[in-house]
């Protein structure tokens, strides 16, 4: 035993050296002068040793001491690059990076990652071309999972079952136990938990946490989107029980010490179908001077800070928009009851009231408290008709409104060239509104188009949203802006090289381009068969908006100062800031108080940009669904279209009804295609026959694919 105890102490005191390299049982035995035949009781004093927690054996039997191993580690993962794994259905992926450098990653050095992993990469190779470095990589960790949850279809066999996922980018099938799978039967829609991420010879293993319904119900494919992005639609128990107790009616005591309006004429306009009215106008003109009151709803007054409506409100971040339903940010009773300015009642409201001159310029404003009382409950349809039909039995039925009609049409104009003039961009495309059957079928989809009173109130809640920014801009307090970067150059150059092709073009000064230039472009394309294809591919073109706690500028707008003011009923930030205006007004923003929103808001503001990514990102997803079942009963029709986009695989081509499928190149079947990256085309090989970006085309629906989301043309000869 003796014996045994002196080896252990000599081996850690060989182990503790400072030039001791890690080495194997074979090596160690070399240094310390053990004969073959005592090797095994070496072995068997490292592993006694090991087992002791005083040396470990690395995966690649090296020994060492524990905190020895750290450092080593520490070396390898310095050498190390952290970024988000991205797989591809055909099995290898690429790893994001920050800086926009992506890495490649073949099938056989994924190494058991999975898509949206946070990684950490060893670069293999390097290969610089005329643009650009190329970077191949091999993934040596997996240092977070990108989800623990995923939706897809269930299928059943005799002692287990499997679920296929929705998102084809998670290639591997995963295994459930019988008693696991929740009854799903094959073609039942699950929420499966994944309780074993497998390896490179095994299947990933979960338990069914939800069956959302058979992929032949009705609504199951948009609720399949709404899990897969963990959007939440049920309230918890303590949010319910908030709301309880809340009153139908606004109390006297919450109107006391706030700004009497409820004589002043105002309407609320939006649409047919709109139940959460959250804000209201109000407009008159006296010496030149319009006074015109933005009043939104005092959500804030009902969601404080830290209780469990606000807190599930900062979660959700933002109402989802999908085609068949609304997610609510906030519950109903507050969205459509004490939070919507209904007709004939008083309501609490945030007041933005400015004095504008007949140049646009806000001469003077007040931020208020108020209580209002709206006149009428308005649609944008009714107030079109007054304004751009002239119906006579519209604008007899609203006859005391018409004059505030006509002066909101005004000052809107006014309003809209003055935003023109410095070079504010007004994309004026219209948006697909999809139509769908009692069964969740697509039966149609059309252009929804905006008109008079749409503008019009959008022109009023920019002018509010500017005011309100500038206002506390200059306070130079804590605050939620709403700002937008300067384009990509290189974007806007492709830009630039798809216009070219209608005959239009945008000036550039040192790679950048004022936003006058795309308003310019906006004006000349106005009316024209390519308008609404450019449009769109100007605002692809574009960053995207997001809220941060510094204002450095709204692009799109030009703009110094912007901020969201005017939805606090379904968008967080908005409501955050009406909590910051109101302790203003009321003189209680005291250091500490400063201090706490300088402590919450650069996480508020990132959180709130990510969720609204994640809404859009569904919203996008389910009409893409939604075009894709509309196409799969057109097969074999032919369609006009223009090509919007050009790859080395194939062409994009857009319909008018604003559906886009890929003209794959085995589907260009008069020639064998290349495709020039220079200039943006596909050229035939013996023809010498071009397509351009924005050419029009014929084309006929070949085929649609329902799980992937996709739409194979052909080109019609």
């Amino acid at each position: 035993m003796e014996r045994i105890e002196e080896k252990k102490k000599i081996i850690l005191d060989i182990l503790a050296g400072e030039f001791y390299v890690p080495m194997k049982i074979k090596e160690l035995a070399i240094v310390l002068n053990v004969p073959k035949n005592n090797r095994e009781e070496l072995a068997y004093v490292v592993n006694l040793l090991e087992s002791e927690g005083k040396l470990v054996i690395t995966k690649k039997g090296k020994i060492m001491l524990p905190e020895k191993l750290g450092k080593v580690e520490e070396k390898m993962e310095a050498d190390l690059i952290e970024g988000v794994f991205e797989s591809n259905q055909r099995g290898f992926g690429f790893v994001r990076m920050e800086d926009g450098d992506d890495i490649f990653v073949p099938e056989s050095q994924v190494h058991g990652a999975l898509h949206t992993d946070k990684v950490l990469v060893k670069i293999t190779s390097k290969s610089k071309d005329d643009t650009n470095l190329k970077r191949e990589g091999e993934i040596v960790k997996v240092l977070e999972r990108g989800f623990e949850e995923i939706v897809g279809i269930f299928k059943k066999s005799k002692s287990f079952g499997f679920v296929i996922s929705d998102n084809t980018k998670f290639t591997k099938d995963i295994y459930i136990p019988v008693e696991r799978s929740k009854g799903a039967v094959t073609g039942h829609k699950v929420v499966v938990k994944i309780t074993d991420f497998g390896g490179k010879n095994k299947k990933p293993e979960g338990i069914v946490k939800k069956i959302i319904g058979h992929v032949n119900d009705p609504g199951t494919d948009i609720l399949s989107v709404v899990e897969s992005f963990n959007i939440p639609m049920e309230y918890p128990k303590d949010v319910l029980e908030q709301i309880e107790d809340m009153p139908e009616e606004v109390p006297a005591k919450d109107k006391a010490g706030r700004l009497d309006l409820t004589g002043i004429q105002m309407v609320t306009i939006d649409g047919e179908d709109a139940k959460d009215l959250d804000d209201a106008i109000s407009l008159s003109k006296e010496n030149g001077i319009y006074k015109l009151g933005v009043h939104i709803a005092d959500v804030s007054n009902y969601v404080t800070e830290n209780s469990p409506l606000d807190r599930e409100a900062l979660k959700r971040g933002t109402s989802v928009y999908l085609v068949d339903r609304v997610i609510p940010m906030l519950p109903h009773k507050l969205s459509n009851g004490l939070c919507s300015l209904n007709a004939g009642v008083d309501r609490l409201a945030l007041s933005c009231i400015m004095e504008i001159d007949e140049k646009g310029k806000v001469i003077g404003h007040k931020i208020a408290e108020t209580v209002v009382n709206i006149d009428k409950r308005m649609t944008y349809t009714a107030v079109n008709k007054i304004l751009s039909l002239n119906d006579e039995e519209a604008i007899k039925e609203y006859e005391e409104l018409v004059p505030m009609f006509k002066l909101m049409e005004e000052l809107a104009a006014i309003l809209r060239e003055k935003r023109r003039n410095r070079g504010s961009i007004d994309f004026d495309f219209p948006e697909s509104k999809i139509y769908l059957d009692e069964k969740g079928f697509p039966t149609d989809i059309l252009p929804y188009e905006r008109n008079v009173a749409t503008k019009i109130i959008e022109d009023f809640m920019l002018i509010a949203n500017e005011t309100v920014a500038e206002d506390f801009f200059w306070q130079e307090l804590p605050f939620v802006y709403r700002t937008h970067d300067n384009p990509d150059p290189e974007k806007m150059l492709k830009l630039g090289t798809f216009i070219s092709n209608f005959g239009y073009g945008i000036k550039t000064s040192g790679n950048e381009v004022h936003p006058k230039e795309l308003q310019k472009l906006l004006d000349r394309i106005a009316g024209s068969p390519e308008e609404a294809l450019i449009s769109r591919l100007t605002l692809r073109s574009m960053k995207q908006a997001k809220y941060t706690t510094v204002s450095t500028g709204h692009f799109g707008l030009a703009t110094q100062y912007y901020c969201h003011f005017t939805s606090p009923i379904r968008r967080y930030p908005d409501l955050q800031i009406h909590r910051i205006i109101k302790e203003n007004l009321r003189g209680k923003l005291s250091e500490k108080r400063i201090r706490h929103y300088e402590n919450i808001l650069p996480e508020v503001s990132q959180e709130a940009s990510r969720l609204e990514r994640r809404a859009e990102e569904a919203e996008r997803d389910v009409e893409k669904m939604k075009k894709v079942q509309y196409m799969s009963r057109r097969i074999g029709e032919e369609y006009e279209g223009v090509i919007s986009g050009i790859t080395a695989y194939g062409m994009y081509v857009e319909l008018p009804n604003t559906v886009e499928g890929m003209v794959h190149v085995s589907n260009m079947r008069d020639d064998y295609y290349h495709y020039d990256g220079d200039h943006y085309e596909m050229v035939g090989e013996k023809t010498g026959n071009v397509y351009r970006l924005g050419q029009k085309v014929r084309i006929l629906v070949e085929n649609t694919d329902k799980i992937n989301r996709t739409i194979d043309f052909s080109i019609v000869i």
